[in-house]
């Protein structure tokens, strides 16, 4: 059989108006700007949206509300970001997948505590699945409120219900990630994406499904490109220094995010505020100057990529 296409899978942000409003008519612009780059489905509601930040309310009318300018082109998954007991979380899955998500994605580190061993943890989650019934779902490794990473046998447990469909990986160890590609090979519904882009190639071409990480949201086009070309030898050279660029710049677009891929993406023309409701380290003119020599180094890379734009009018914000 052959092997599904490599996939990216942005992890959305959420754009505010001024005054901390969730701003619609921005999340539209992202939305599609997404789609224009070539991603092949949306993760809506997560870290890099602010969910913590967000009310139930809200996050649910940013799901809808991709899900509408979406329309279809593109998958969408969204995030379960409500803590409590096992059935207020039952609740909210159930809330979002009737308004058309392909799954809902489970934070493994709401499910159960630091101290909590995996046995707690595993009963949660099937207790998770006898409450939702047949809606597919998937896990998060969020880092808030604190990193649950599963084990590779356990992952492959719970996809073999076949009721998980999706994982977003961040344990940063490429064996570990290699590991859990191994334990769920042979479920083909069943997709990782990797959100480390340090070992980006070495994920893909051992198996990962596609990436799903925050570079995406400075120039997803490049993320995609490297889906597309990974393994392509004709492609070496550009591809090693693809995934040389992430790593060098890993640092800069991670400090003060996610204010720093807002201000990124209004230098690209995006119409976007720089409000964010994160307790962030500020956005001070040591980042910006940071920012400004990504933009300018990411600009001589697209160029002699000849990488499509997904925004055709750009702004020199200075």
């Amino acid at each position: 059989m052959q092997e599904k296409p490599k996939g990216f899978v942005p992890v959305m942000l959420t754009p505010f108006t001024e005054v901390g409003l969730v701003d619609l008519r921005a999340l539209t612009s992202l939305t599609e700007f997404y789609i224009n780059a070539g991603a092949t489905g949306l993760f809506a509601n997560c870290q890099s949206s602010e969910m913590f930040e967000l009310t139930e309310s809200e996050s649910l009318k940013v799901i809808a509300h991709v899900l509408k300018v979406a329309n279809g082109k593109v998958p969408v998954v969204a995030a379960c970001s409500i803590a409590g007991n096992v059935a207020m979380q039952a609740d909210f899955v159930k809330r979002a997948h009737a308004l058309g998500v392909q799954a809902v994605i489970i934070i493994t580190g709401l499910l159960g505590g630091e101290e909590d061993s995996d046995e707690y943890l595993n009963s949660r989650i099937y207790q998770l699945f006898e409450l939702t019934e047949d809606i597919p779902l998937g896990f998060y490794e969020c880092p808030e409120p604190y990193k649950r990473l599963l084990k590779a046998h356990q992952l492959g447990r719970f996809v073999s219900t076949g009721r998980v469909i999706y994982h977003k990986d961040t344990c940063l160890d490429i064996e570990q990630v290699q590991a859990k590609i191994a334990a769920t090979a042979k479920y083909s519904l069943f997709g990782l994406y990797d959100a480390y882009m340090g070992h980006a190639v070495a994920s893909l071409r051992s198996g990962a499904a596609g990436l799903s990480c925050i570079q995406g949201n400075y120039f997803p086009e490049l993320i995609v490109w490297l889906c597309q070309h990974f393994d392509q030898h004709h492609f070496t050279s550009e591809v090693n220094l693809v995934q040389q660029f992430l790593i060098e710049n890993m640092e800069v677009m991670h400090a003060a995010y996610p204010i720093v891929s807002k201000y990124f993406l209004q230098k690209r023309g995006l119409s976007i505020s720089l409000f964010s409701r994160r307790e962030i380290e500020p956005f001070n003119n040591k980042a910006k100057l940071s920012i400004d020599k990504l933009y300018t180094d990411y600009t001589r890379l697209a160029n002699y990529l000849e990488l499509p734009k997904a925004i055709q009018s750009h702004k020199n914000i200075s």
